[in-house]
C-alpha cells in the first residue's frame, strides 16, 4: 500500500505516514493544520511535443479522408465539365455555330462524324462523335478528325498542339470540303503573357486565318505567321501579334507540325480534282477517304 503524504498548511512541511503528526516538527503547528496530499491523476500531457504531433497527424488524416471523399463525389461532374469544354473548343473553330445556349446540344447537332485516320490519310475508324467522344487515338499512329455539317456543307476539324513562350498552346483548325481553305480556327494557351502572346485567343488574331489555304500546288504548305510587312514564299500568311513574336511563331510551328500529320488526307482532294475521269473501280477496304464521302 502506498504511503500517505501530509502537508503542513502553515509552513509547507511534508510528512509521510498513515496519519498526520501530532505537531509539525518545523513550525509546531498541531495535527489539525495538516492536509493529505492526494496523488495527481495520470493523464495526457497536452503541453508535450508528442501530444502536438499526434494531434496534427489525426487532423491531417481526417482532412485527407474528407477531401478524398469529396473528390470522388465530384469526379464525375469534373469529367463532364472537361468534356463540355472540349466540345466548346471544337465548336469555336466553326464561326457560324452559336453554342452559347447549350454547347452539348450544339455539338450533337453539328458534329456528324468522328473519324480516325492513319498517317497515309486512310480512314481506320468511323466513330460516333457523342458515344465515342472519350476515344483516345493512339499517339503517333492515329489522327482524329471531327466532321461538321454547316448549311449542308461539310467541314473537317483537326486538333493542333504546340508550345508558346511560357507553356502549351493548342487549338482546332476547320477546313472546307476542298480540304484546303480554312473555314475557321480556335486557339488557346496555358500561360502566355496577357496582352501579348495571350492574344492568340482573340478574333483579331484568329479571323485573318479564315480563307487562307493550307496547300500550294496541291501539296501541304501550312500557314506562315509573319511580322507585319514581311512575306513568306510558297505559303499563305497572317500577321503575327505585335510584341508576341515568340508565341506567334509557336502557332506557326504548331500548325506546320500538327497538320503535317494530315497532309496525305488534305492532299487527297487536290489529287482527285486534278485527275481526269477514269473507269470506276470499287474502293478497297480502309481506302483513302473520298471528299464526297466525308460526313455521309
Amino acid at each position: 500500500m502506498e504511503t500517505k503524504k501530509w502537508k503542513c498548511k502553515v509552513c509547507g512541511y511534508i510528512h509521510e505516514g498513515d496519519k498526520a503528526p501530532a505537531e509539525c516538527p518545523l513550525c509546531k503547528a498541531p495535527a489539525s493544520e495538516f492536509e493529505e496530499v492526494k496523488a495527481a491523476k495520470k493523464g495526457l500531457n497536452t503541453s508535450s511535443n508528442s501530444y502536438t504531433m499526434i494531434y496534427m497527424i489525426v487532423i491531417i488524416v481526417i482532412v485527407s479522408l474528407l477531401l478524398s471523399i469529396i473528390s470522388g463525389a465530384l469526379k464525375g461532374r469534373q469529367m463532364d465539365n472537361v468534356k463540355l469544354d472540349k466540345k466548346k473548343q471544337i465548336l469555336s473553330s466553326l464561326p457560324a455555330v452559336d453554342f452559347s445556349a447549350d454547347a452539348a446540344a450544339a455539338y450533337e447537332q453539328t458534329i456528324a462524324k468522328y473519324l480516325i485516320l492513319d498517317a497515309k490519310g486512310n480512314q481506320v475508324k468511323d466513330l460516333n462523335p457523342v458515344a465515342d467522344f472519350d476515344y483516345k487515338p493512339v499517339e503517333g499512329e492515329e489522327f482524329p478528325i471531327y466532321v461538321a455539317k454547316i448549311d449542308g456543307q461539310r467541314k473537317c476539324i483537326m486538333p493542333v498542339n504546340g508550345a508558346g513562350l511560357w507553356g502549351a498552346i493548342w487549338g482546332y483548325v476547320a477546313v472546307n470540303e476542298d480540304r484546303n481553305t480554312i473555314y475557321g480556327v480556335y486557339f488557346s494557351h496555358a500561360s502566355e503573357t496577357p496582352g501579348l502572346g495571350a492574344e492568340i485567343v482573340t478574333p483579331g488574331f484568329r479571323d485573318p486565318f479564315i480563307g487562307k489555304h493550307l496547300l500550294r500546288d496541291g501539296k501541304f504548305a501550312s500557314i506562315a505567321v509573319m511580322k507585319s510587312g514581311q512575306t513568306a514564299d510558297g505559303m499563305d500568311q497572317v500577321d503575327a501579334i505585335s510584341g508576341g513574336t515568340i508565341t506567334s511563331k509557336g502557332v506557326e510551328t504548331m500548325l506546320a507540325t500538327s497538320l503535317a500529320n494530315y497532309s496525305a488526307f488534305l492532299e487527297q482532294a487536290a489529287t482527285a480534282a486534278a485527275e481526269p475521269a477514269a473507269e470506276v473501280v470499287a474502293p478497297a477496304e480502309n481506302s483513302m477517304v473520298e471528299p464526297e464521302n466525308i460526313g455521309e
